[in-house]
């Protein structure tokens, strides 16, 4: 069965370095209230739910149920959850929403980052055997793709400084983000990424609407259609990886139509500057192309929120007619490890 599937609204939180006054849930109630507000909808005209979290990252197990306090689960719903950053949640919810099972579906993650240390917790998803014994935390492993690019000459410090400026003047646009405007670039926190090349930590939460057909006029004056959407992973070792590269982003991008025409805005998950350095070339997007123009993650990044943002924000961008045919992207794991990417289009003007 083939359906037209559109994201018809996206909301998100202020992005903050602590919510330690709020629960996960009290977090995200405003950001369900804000989108489904936005298209005149009850909880009980949604189809299906889905959402994305780590109970690692909260530290309990099943932390996601919760999260359904937000929602609301009685009368009973149609829900479902996957152990990811939110933008999976979303390719669950398409799917779904392709089998002809609903016509509209709720997607939100979050993540509160705060109360701990970040670097520490994301070392226990590399090898447990020869990797995580020796504690390289996720910035080492960043630092160590940004000196692959160095040394290959696809980047120097400056071009990365550049990419950080950038960012974060577009992001002075944007009242979510956590960091707007100048920003000293600062210190290095591993050769050769200073501060400025890392994104924030920080906690946030985002939620979407994806509806079907015609449903989906109804509920917005422009959708955002998803005409492609693909996810791959690379090899778990690094030391089988060209860090300089992303095999996986690439097949991701081409199996979703990316190459079939050009995109004229694009946004990329790309925690590190020298992230988005690899992505650029492994999407083959050229100077053209309005990358991240909502700031990125240089801007926010709250851990399992962050990839839903980037294909929401890219959403957001075809409603306000801002753009007619946009890429949304997502990764998880250390230096690009796994890549969702979506192709989102508006409708002929």
């Amino acid at each position: 069965m083939t359906r037209d599937i559109a994201l018809v609204a996206f909301a998100q939180t202020d992005h903050r370095r602590t919510s330690d006054e709020l629960s996960e849930v009290e977090m995200l109630m405003p950001v369900l209230h804000d989108v489904l507000g936005q298209t005149g909808l009850k909880t009980a005209d949604i189809g299906f739910t889905c959402s994305g979290s780590s109970d690692y990252l909260a530290g309990r197990a099943f932390s996601f149920t919760l999260a359904l306090d937000g929602v609301g689960a009685w009368p009973p719903i149609s829900e479902s959850h996957v152990e990811m950053d939110g933008a999976w949640a979303l390719y669950e919810a398409w799917t779904k929403l392709l089998t002809g099972d609903a016509d509209t579906a709720l997607v939100y993650s979050y993540g509160k980052s705060s109360p701990g240390s970040v670097r520490d917790v994301l070392t226990r998803q590399l090898d447990p055997y020869y990797v995580a014994p020796l504690w390289p935390d996720s910035v080492a492993l960043a630092a160590l793709q940004a000196q692959s690019l160095i040394d290959a000459g696809e980047t120097d410090e400056p071009a990365l400084a550049a990419v950080a400026a950038r960012s974060r003047t577009d992001a002075a646009a944007n009242s979510r983000a956590q960091l707007r405007g100048s920003v000293p670039h600062g210190d290095y926190l591993v050769r050769p990424l200073r501060t400025g090349d890392c994104s924030p930590i920080g906690d946030g939460a985002a939620a979407v609407v994806l509806a079907a057909g015609e449903r989906a006029r109804e509920l917005c004056e422009r959708p955002a259609w998803i005409r492609g959407i693909d996810h791959r992973i690379e090899a778990h070792s690094l030391g089988v990886r060209d860090l300089t590269d992303s095999p996986s982003a690439r097949l991701a991008a081409e199996k979703a139509g990316v190459f079939e025409r050009p995109v004229d805005t694009a946004e990329l998950h790309a925690p590190f500057t020298s992230q988005e350095i690899v992505l650029r070339k492994a999407l083959r997007l050229g100077e053209d192309v309005r990358v991240n123009p909502s700031g990125g993650a240089l801007a926010a990044n709250p851990l399992m929120a962050a990839g839903l943002i980037r294909l929401g924000e890219a959403a957001a961008a075809i409603h306000r007619g801002e753009s007619d045919r946009a890429l949304g992207h997502a990764t998880s794991g250390p230096c690009l490890q796994q890549n969702l990417v979506a192709v989102l289009e508006g409708d002929p003007r």
